[in-house]
């Protein structure tokens, strides 16, 4: 399945990167290194993306498997090599899972599903860095 997504050249170091779907988001090099600061770095891109896909799959696992979930959030964290090119060597992900009676077996079911089999985001971000992963349960 081929994907194709535009970036375009919006002045100073701000770029416009724009999906199939008509859906944009800004991306800025960061107002230290000659950008407006306006809009997100490509590398926290990297890990929203990674945070995106992989929170999808936990939702729509716990979903199907009916558990009373509330709120989803994925923390990740990031650690970047000191010399350019400057990759993601380490990146940790957090999931806190909120809801009514939630089972832990069904959340760790649901993240080690993704982490491991779904998540491609992840998955390709796994291939360059050590990927880790964690989750915890909060009571609505």
């Amino acid at each position: 399945m081929k994907k194709e997504v535009a970036v375009t050249w919006a002045g100073k170091l701000t770029f416009i990167g724009e999906a199939a779907s008509g859906n944009t988001v800004t991306m800025d090099a960061g107002a230290a290194n000659g950008g407006t600061g306006l809009g997100h770095s490509p590398m926290d891109l990297l890990l929203m993306g990674a945070g995106g896909c992989a929170s999808i799959d936990v939702v729509l696992i716990l979903k199907k498997a009916r558990q009373d979930i509330t709120d989803c959030v994925c923390q990740v964290s990031g650690m970047r090599a000191e010399e350019p090119p400057k990759v993601y060597t380490d990146i940790h992900m957090h999931f806190v899972v909120t809801g009514n009676d939630v089972k832990e077996a069904q959340v760790q079911r649901a993240v080690e599903l993704s982490m491991t089999k779904y998540c491609s985001a992840s998955l390709t971000l796994g291939k360059a860095a050590k990927l880790t992963y964690d989750w915890e349960i909060k009571q609505a």
